[in-house]
């Protein structure tokens, strides 16, 4: 019979998505089919479906640990924030709407059949499901109607492992404190616990195990130590960007802002795991880099809000002086859209209705429109005739002058991006193209940089395999088995 298990966190990013990820290949290894899957996740670091939808950027991870191709199904409810009280609501890859938190919150409960019927498609075809909650069943307050946690967990009957972050401190009261917050019938679904981000020698935690056991009654399925290969994986959401650390050494200094409603930006994984690139991640309140070499715009999921920001913090006037320098400017969706003349929203698609004038870099414009375009593409590079692939996730539709010289020629015939003129400005929509080992090579040869070489996707699988290991190691996956059901 197929079974389950969820994973919940006793608090944001205590490094769920990653044990989920590395379970799924543990069991994968021992030879059983296994689906992951999330009720509700709250990110704007999203993957494109094969049946064109988008869903969480961890659970496209997750699907790649498990060897399957992702499907809507894995995430029901993607919710990706576009101002600092509402989100766009995504509902099985579609967007469906936006709402404000507090509206929200009074409707997710509608939502539950729905994310109960992907649950049920993904287990009819699983031996194990893998579930991940989001936040924290301690936070009692939002439990009305929930359907990311307990509310999901008592309904389909599925046992609970709690997770706690002894990393950021206040583990044992974290998890002591939960099972004091949550009612009965919602501790007596937790089958144990498991301790996570140990650093150093995982027995020294015996007498701090047995503290939670005997306040809890929950066992302990293990103490997992700290994952450095955890670092080569996709991140979930934007707060791994908060220990962003620049990688020194490199000879190509690259920068991009850290925009308020930054998105996708995985993209930028390949470049940071290249020897000869130093890529900076710039926070708000610091300038760009007067040495960098290279300027890219991320994506964004509120391009004119976000384009504000940018002016907010000077960005556009380093920017400019960059470009007197002769440095190159590459943007990617959003960014690409704010390199041109000009952006308009006249159906309030991702705000309020208006339109923003552009940082003028290059000779478009963009108008936001819908249908939004999510589907995976592959091409050509038109400078150096490299093969590119990734994914393209956006409204709007970019024309102008500049589209003459298109960045990429894609397989379906159509064009994507444009170059400016002096060919140091350039632009595109592609997601993921520095993930395409032959492009990234190309493309940093051409800026004078020392290309390594390496296959970016055998990194990943390679660092999924060593995290698989180190759990089977310290985690007892075989009593994680038995309390499945």
């Amino acid at each position: 019979m197929p079974r389950a298990i969820m994973l919940q966190g006793t608090g944001s990013d205590v490094g769920k998505s990653l044990l989920v990820a590395g379970l799924c290949r543990v069991l994968v290894r021992r030879g059983l089919t296994v689906r992951p899957f999330k009720p509700q996740n709250m990110s704007n670091n999203a993957a494109v479906t094969a049946d064109g939808g988008e869903i969480g950027r961890a659970q496209a991870l997750q699907a790649r640990a498990c060897g399957v191709a992702p499907s809507v199904h894995m995430n029901p409810v993607l919710l990706k924030p576009q101002s600092d009280v509402g989100s766009q609501v995504v509902v099985r890859g579609v967007v469906a709407g936006t709402a404000r938190a507090g509206d929200y919150q009074s409707r997710k409960g509608q939502l539950l059949p729905t994310v109960l019927d992907s649950f049920e498609r993904l287990k009819a075809e699983a031996d194990v499901v893998v579930v991940e909650g989001a936040g924290s069943p301690a936070e009692v307050n939002l439990r009305a109607g929930d359907i990311a946690n307990m509310g999901f967990a008592t309904v389909a009957g599925v046992p609970v492992v709690l997770v706690g972050d002894i990393d950021r401190g206040g583990v044992i009261a974290s998890l002591v404190g939960t099972h004091a917050l949550i009612p009965p019938e919602e501790r007596a679904l937790v089958a144990g616990f498991l301790i996570n981000k140990f650093r150093g020698d995982v027995r020294l935690f015996d007498g701090g195990l047995s503290v939670i056991t005997e306040r809890t009654g929950w066992p302990s399925f293990g103490v997992v130590p700290w994952l450095v290969d955890a670092a080569l994986l996709p991140a979930e959401d934007a707060v791994a960007l908060d220990t962003w650390k620049t990688r020194s050494g490199g000879r190509l200094r690259v920068a991009v802002p850290m925009l308020s409603r930054i998105a996708n930006f995985d993209d930028f994984d390949p470049l940071a795991q290249e020897p000869d690139v130093a890529l900076s991640m710039v926070p708000r309140g610091q300038p760009l880099p007067g040495d960098a070499d290279l300027v890219i715009l991320p994506g964004s999921k509120a391009t004119i809000a976000d384009l504000a920001v940018l002016r907010a913090q000077g960005w556009d006037v380093d920017l400019a002086a960059h470009r007197r320098r002769g440095g190159r400017v590459l943007g990617i969706c959003g960014g690409y859209q704010m390199l041109g003349r000009r952006i308009a929203d006249p159906d309030g698609i991702e705000g309020p209705p208006g339109e923003a004038e552009g940082l003028g870099l290059l000779e478009v414009d963009t108008v936001l429109k819908g249908p939004k375009v999510l589907e995976e593409a592959t091409g050509t590079d038109s400078a150096t005739g490299a093969a590119v692939a990734g994914y393209e996730m956006h409204m709007g539709r970019t024309e102008g002058p500049d589209r003459a010289r298109p960045m990429l020629t894609l397989a379906n015939g159509q064009t994507d991006g444009a170059v400016s003129a002096d060919g140091r400005v350039m632009g595109c929509y592609l997601h993921g193209l520095f993930g395409t080992d032959g492009f990234r090579a190309a493309f940093l040869t051409g800026l004078g940089a020392e290309a390594s070489g390496q296959s970016y996707a055998a990194t990943v699988e390679q660092a999924l395999d060593r995290i698989a290991a180190r759990l089977e190691e310290h985690v007892d996956i075989d009593a994680l088995l038995a309390a499945a059901r």
